[in-house]
């Protein structure tokens, strides 16, 4: 629980340090003065409301790089206020009250708070495992038998794991390496797939050299023997700000979760540049396609012209991994194609 005291957030400071964008801030067309907010607001969508350009949120508030990780928690029912000329001439968006009243203490949940982007889309995805790094397979949990000798095991089913310790973690996630990731560009390997197959629980931990045993609970594709485990982390609360990275970031789109050959809004993809990258939770990338290269034959001479790159979307990093991350596509014009780039905005 988190103690606010309510007259505090009357207004931000207004002498944090920033680095400001060199192009102005521009107001979304229909930019309200002030909007309340309620349950199932999100930042990026509270931003779309007041910015042409979401991702420029921590510049309307003044935000330092310590609070764009841990920004003030916004919760349903209070004020956001628009101030169309604020420092520098450049709009500024503050916490307001819709009535004077005397400071006072309440006390509200960080989970209370409004999210940066809808989280039943990706809340699945905040602890199950995604990318296998190479390397990581080794010494890892595994599935060696399956209940009464099955084939495949489904909810209900009973498993048999080699590799888990005492005292063992409770729940666990199943899944197997799917495809490979490599970058378009150079061809590196970036790591594999990790297909998610379903939720288990430990029911008797090992004795000497025995299996562990645990109970299928959710079964989302079949398990079987040489399938993997991995202990089911809580989900990290994301609450960071959405944000263009400071650095220029290029990439391609490697893969489109669930194996489909297109995205849409709120699709999810894997994008070919990670934390060695300087890719960071929160950041957001335009997404482009490359302009084609046409030929035309004019008064009997070819001539070959290529068109210029065409810019359509948005996404939201929600995920990062050393050389790969995840992304929730947030706008979009076209359908999202594999091997579009992808690029600091």
């Amino acid at each position: 629980m988190r103690r606010i005291i309510s007259a505090l957030f009357v207004s931000l400071s207004t002498t944090l340090a920033v680095a400001q964008s060199a192009a102005p801030i521009e107001l979304a067309p229909d930019a309200p003065d002030r909007h309340i907010v309620v349950q199932g607001d999100t930042l990026w969508g509270i931003s779309s409301r007041f910015l042409r350009d979401p991702y420029r949120w921590p510049e309307v508030w003044r935000l330092n790089d310590e609070q764009v990780r841990n920004p003030h928690r916004i919760y349903p029912g209070q004020v956001i206020v628009l101030d169309r000329t604020g420092l520098g001439g450049d709009p500024q968006l503050k916490l307001g009250t819709l009535h004077k009243a005397e400071p006072r203490i309440y006390y509200q949940s960080d989970r209370d708070a409004i999210p940066a982007i809808p989280p039943n889309v990706i809340e699945p995805f905040l602890a199950q495992p995604l990318v296998i790094e190479e390397g990581a397979l080794s010494g890892e949990s595994r599935v060696v038998a399956t209940d009464e000798g099955r084939v495949n095991a489904g909810q209900g089913n009973k498993l048999y794991a080699k590799g888990i310790g005492k005292p063992a973690p409770r729940l666990w996630h199943v899944y197997r390496p799917g495809t490979v990731f490599k970058d378009p560009d150079t061809e590196e390997v970036l790591g594999y797939e990790a297909i998610y197959l379903g939720d288990a629980r430990l029911t008797r931990e090992a004795d000497g050299d025995e299996a562990t045993t645990l109970e299928v609970t959710k079964g989302k594709i079949e398990i079987g023997r040489g399938d993997f485990l991995k202990v089911a982390d809580k989900p990290e609360l994301l609450n960071y700000a959405p944000r263009a990275p400071r650095a220029q970031i290029k990439g391609k789109i490697v893969s489109i979760y669930g194996g489909v050959g297109e995205a849409g809004q709120f699709s999810i993809v894997a994008i070919s540049r990670g934390k060695r990258d300087g890719v960071e939770l929160g950041h957001v990338l335009a997404i482009s396609r490359t302009g084609q290269t046409v030929t035309n034959r004019f008064e009997d001479k070819a001539e070959s012209t290529r068109l210029p790159d065409e810019r359509y979307g948005l996404l939201f990093v929600f995920r990062v991994f050393e050389k790969v991350a995840y992304a929730l596509v947030m706008e979009s014009s076209r359908p999202v194609l594999p091997h579009d780039t992808v690029q600091t905005p």
